[in-house]
């Protein structure tokens, strides 16, 4: 980590791999990374932590399948949703997105469980800035 600033814009203009977030800082024990993200993730849930996005550019729908049964949260720009632990969710941005994602350092970009991880999902804990 740094002790300088960190822009936003630069972080996301440093790099163009599709769902394969970048950690520009941490807080405590959790890591700030953003992520540029087009079509769709993977269902998957993390088991031990809630996942907090932030959509910086674009537009993110996050597919829920919770007990009720299962319903899509659209985020517009300037957005933030939080999907509580255990809920199995999948992220998507037909048109691209660029997100900003604040989790516990080590977390699994596919989670604890997943589906089949496709060639265009990063399955990492984040990577540093390059």
């Amino acid at each position: 980590m740094t002790d300088e600033p960190v822009s936003l814009s630069a972080a996301l203009a440093s790099f163009s791999d599709l769902w394969s977030p970048r950690i520009v800082t941490a807080v405590n024990d959790y890591d700030v990374r953003v992520a540029k993200v087009e079509g769709d993730h993977l269902w998957h849930t993390h088991d031990h932590t809630d996942e907090f996005f932030l959509v910086l550019e674009g537009e993110l729908t996050i597919a829920l399948r919770e007990p009720a049964g299962e319903r899509a949260v659209v985020l517009p720009k300037g957005s933030v949703f939080t999907v509580p632990r255990g809920t199995e969710h999948r992220p998507s941005a037909p048109a691209g997105a660029a997100i900003l994602m604040f989790e516990p350092t080590g977390t699994f970009t596919v989670g604890d469980r997943h589906d089949e991880i496709p060639a265009h999902v990063d399955a990492t804990t984040g990577q540093a800035l390059g």
